[in-house]
């Protein structure tokens, strides 16, 4: 209900023992609306105090079936799916559609919405804290990667240089240098063979190359 709406009060209806604590108030009212204010329109107030975040709450409607603390549940749950909504439009593409048909437009959002579904399963069972939109990103960044999600995602610094560790050990030209030595299992080779093997890896490629010219050449 905004600030500025103008209504007057008619009857108060009381509230049950067994009613939620944060019912605050539960009313008919008359709202007043038009030019000058001269319409009228038969509604009901209730006032609902939100613990939890501290705020608030007034909420009009025309039900007056429904007990206050139902109505207020009910726009809760509302504000949950409208949050909902807003995270799928930032976080999936939903702002155009790859068909121009019912069935394609049909499959674009149930596929959004359990990509949604995933990443939010996900994130409960993580320990550290994830906005996200954050998560979204890093989860699109690493889809055709073969990792362990859950413990990437637990400690990303950590596991991107173990990766880095194993891409290194499994594809350098040189796996066992550290520095200006070579490791061996007991003890490691000093400078000079260090240097040794360098020139022969050398010689190596520069006959292979010599071959390919030729055979290029030919």
């Amino acid at each position: 209900m905004k600030e500025n709406a103008l209504y007057k009060a008619r009857e108060e209806y009381d509230i049950p023992d067994e009613a939620d604590s944060g019912v605050l108030k539960d009313e008919e009212i008359v709202l007043c609306y038009g030019e000058n204010k001269k319409k009228e329109h038969r509604a009901r107030r209730i006032a609902y105090w939100d613990s939890a975040n501290e705020r608030l709450f007034e909420f009009v409607t025309n039900n007056f079936e429904l007990s206050a603390e139902k109505i207020a549940i009910i726009y809760k749950k509302r504000w949950q799916i409208e949050l909902l909504f807003k995270q799928l439009k930032q976080n999936f593409p939903l702002k155009y559609f790859l068909g121009d048909n019912e069935n394609a437009i049909e499959i674009q959002i149930w596929a959004a919405m359990l990509a949604n579904l995933l990443i939010t399963l996900a994130k409960s069972k993580l320990k550290r804290s994830w906005a996200f939109s954050n998560l979204v990103s890093v989860i699109r960044q690493q889809l055709m990667n073969y990792i362990d999600m859950y413990g990437f995602l637990e400690n990303p610094e950590e596991s991107w240089h173990a990766i880095i560790k194993e891409i290194k050990d499994k594809y350098s030209l040189f796996p066992e240098m550290r520095g200006l030595t070579f490791e061996k299992p007991k003890n490691r080779y000093s400078l000079s063979e260090c240097y040794a093997k360098f020139l022969t890896i050398l010689r190596i490629y520069r006959t292979t190359i010599i071959f390919f010219i030729k055979i290029s050449l030919d």
